[in-house]
């Protein structure tokens, strides 16, 4: 840590007995939003602290990444703090909603109807509703465009003459069209693969392709590929973000093993084998008092600290499996129609702007519980 800053002559400190820096950056950067938020009705001097950019995005970085799950027929989308093994309602709609993406605390989802299209930020409470891109476009990401600041959706259209077919780039409550791109061959599948946000990039693993990741450079808007793991050694397999890298997960015919790989080299295109991990299912269907059936199993990771966690789906239970294949904890949920998807949900109290700004040219119910 850099060299702790005593408070000013005559300031009051923050905690009497500790230096400013270790409170602020080995103590209140540590706690989570609801707690943060408590701290600052404590002290003035607290508030104005802990409210500042530079504190508010070291906090961010720190918060630990919930997977998020839909629930009531895609109604309510739920975070799942895996430390406590406590699942949270973060936002309950009115009719089915997809859940499209999430980056930076925000999550973004459109109505199956493909009328509206919600943003919030489950942390702050901040919501605004928009108009959905028209019929023909499918969302296949959402990214801060470095440059500008601004947050934009990538999107993909199939259905348009020749010539226009291919990619868009629309910023996030602008009433401008959606802005061409290009067209790239590998693209087609975007719109049902989940993105990976890693070093300022957007990731796919292309399924039908096999051998590669698509990669989206979100400042320059444009694509590339690189290499991947190959021969994957599994089936359906997902992409996740890992310690500031990517992870690719799979698992076997039977349903008994999930293979992961880490890009160990980003800049090389070196991939690792390292995890090989032995569900155990007799200790699971012990648990469940059921065996003998076809698995049906919703399968995601939780990465941290260099290691992993495997959280199962299975008839409204969740189950966690560390790295050695151990069950570790399992809980009745109460959702028999969970469905676990690929995005995480970091929280943030970072204002964002535009939200703000949008909020009032629109007046629809928050979807925020």
């Amino acid at each position: 840590m850099a060299e702790a800053a005593m408070p000013a002559e005559g300031a009051t400190p923050l905690l009497e007995g500790l230096l400013d820096d270790i409170v602020l950056w080995d103590i209140l950067v540590l706690l989570d939003p609801k707690s943060l938020i408590r701290c600052r009705a404590v002290r003035r001097a607290w508030r104005g602290a802990t409210s500042t950019r530079r504190f508010l995005l070291a906090h961010h970085a720190r918060q630990p990444a919930f997977p998020a799950f839909s629930s009531s027929g895609c109604r309510n989308f739920l975070a799942l703090d895996h430390r406590a093994a406590q699942l949270h309602t973060v936002a309950r709609h009115d009719e089915p909603f997809f859940l499209e993406a999430s980056c930076d605390g925000l999550l973004l989802s459109r109505s199956y109807s493909g009328r509206r299209l919600t943003v919030y930020n489950p942390a702050t409470r901040d919501h605004v509703s928009l108009r959905c891109p028209s019929c023909g476009f499918n969302i296949v990401g959402m990214y801060p465009h470095g440059l500008t600041g601004e947050y934009r959706l990538l999107l993909t259209n199939f259905m348009l003459p020749e010539g226009q077919t291919g990619c868009y780039v629309l910023q996030l409550g602008s009433d401008e069209p959606p802005r061409y791109i290009g067209w790239l061959e590998m693209v087609k599948p975007l719109c049902i693969e989940i993105s990976a946000l890693v070093r300022d990039s957007l990731h796919w693993f292309l399924l039908k392709h096999g051998k590669y990741v698509l990669v989206f450079d979100t400042t320059a808007e444009s694509f590339r590929h690189m290499r991947g793991p190959f021969p994957l050694g599994g089936v359906d397999a997902g992409l996740f973000e890992m310690d500031d890298t990517l992870g690719i997960h799979c698992h076997d015919d039977a349903m008994e093993i999930v293979t992961i790989w880490v890009l160990q080299d980003y800049q090389s295109e070196v991939w690792h084998l390292k995890y090989r991990i032995k569900l155990p299912v007799a200790n699971i269907w012990e648990k469940l008092q059921v065996g003998g059936e076809s698995w049906g199993l919703g399968v995601g990771v939780v990465s941290g600290d260099g290691d992993v966690l495997l959280l199962i789906h299975f008839r409204g239970w969740l189950l966690q499996v560390d790295s050695d294949g151990k069950l570790i904890k399992s809980f009745d949920c109460g959702h028999r129609d969970l469905c676990i998807y690929e995005y995480r949900l970091k929280q943030s109290l970072v204002k964002h702007t535009f939200l703000r700004a949008l909020k009032g040219s629109e007046g629809s119910a928050s979807p925020l519980i």
